[in-house]
């Protein structure tokens, strides 16, 4: 039988009097009737409240997002205000003001750009080094890193709260490491004309372990495009996902994001839709299918992808 206060229907008021029942109880019976309906499943109230908050709190990160959600009484793990995030696509992917990391002016030595037109057959022959900031709650913390552009991989990166010459050469250092049993003869370093690289300290070790020096033009970001390239996957798909309160924070996230997903996982186009990692295997197996992937990179100065 059909409540309603509509002629053609039993009266709210007698249908109470018949069951011995106030008015008020029935609109309540019916409103947590409804709730619960509404609410068979707990994550869907979490992700309604969520979408609320990020629509009035645009700039907010997954850590502002649940300490907001336990303010109005959803009790709910970081873990999964992220999950729930990324599944939403209500990730902010911030807009940030750009800092400088570049010092051009100075005395030391410039070198010639060799990488520009260069024919890239393997490995080894060209690796480009650049340096970006990272911000975390309080403070910025540098990248300095060494990408092999014929394989893409980022063989070498060091992380530092100082923009100075011992960061890129900790890098550089990691990259010798990496590539520690090849025949490095032929390699050509490329960088930008920032202090770091054209510090004596810099350029002497690279000089003597007989490695060639390039240099892009001064403010020219194009002739530098595959670290530019690395910087931008970098920060796109880990640093703008995510909040670094501290420097270890930063540390374990970046070091999981270059040598677990990018070198080991992420597919590139320019080789063939494969890995680095996986790239390189090839590579030194000598599969004959590869012989059939597009290899756009075989040229230093087209746009890399």
């Amino acid at each position: 039988m059909i409540i309603s206060e509509k002629s053609d229907c039993i009266p709210i008021i007698r249908a109470a009097e018949l069951l011995d029942a106030s008015r008020s109880g029935y609109y309540k019976w019916l409103h947590n009737s409804h709730s619960s309906e509404n609410e068979t499943d707990p994550d869907i109230a979490i992700k309604d409240e969520m979408q609320k908050i990020v629509i009035e709190f645009p700039g907010y990160g997954y850590r502002r997002v649940k300490v907001e959600l336990r303010n109005r009484g959803h009790l709910v793990n970081q873990k999964k205000v992220r999950c729930f995030m990324k599944e939403d696509n209500l990730i902010c992917v911030k807009k940030r003001f750009k800092l400088q990391t570049t010092d051009s002016n100075h005395g030391e030595k410039i070198y010639p750009n060799l990488a520009k037109n260069l024919e890239i057959t393997g490995i080894n022959q060209l690796w480009v080094a650049d340096i970006t900031y990272i911000q975390l709650a309080k403070e910025f913390v540098y990248l300095a890193v060494v990408i092999d552009v014929f394989s893409r991989r980022c063989v070498g990166w060091d992380l530092s709260r100082n923009i100075d010459t011992k960061l890129t050469l900790n890098a550089l250092l990691k990259a010798l490491q990496t590539r520690k049993t090849d025949d490095l003869k032929n390699l050509i370093h490329h960088s930008d004309q920032g202090v770091q690289y054209a510090s004596m300290e810099y350029v002497n070790y690279l000089k003597d372990i007989g490695i060639q020096i390039s240099m892009s033009r001064k403010g020219n970001p194009y002739d530098n495009a595959f670290a530019e390239s690395f910087m931008k996957t970098l920060k796109y798909e880990e640093v703008y996902l995510n909040e670094y309160g501290t420097f270890n924070d930063a540390l374990q996230n970046i070091e999981h994001f270059i040598d677990e997903v990018y070198n080991l996982k992420r597919l590139h186009s320019s080789i063939g839709y494969k890995s680095p990692i996986d790239f390189e295997k090839a590579i030194s197996l000598n599969i004959s299918t590869l012989s059939n992937c597009p290899l756009e990179g075989a040229q230093s100065n087209i746009s890399p992808k």
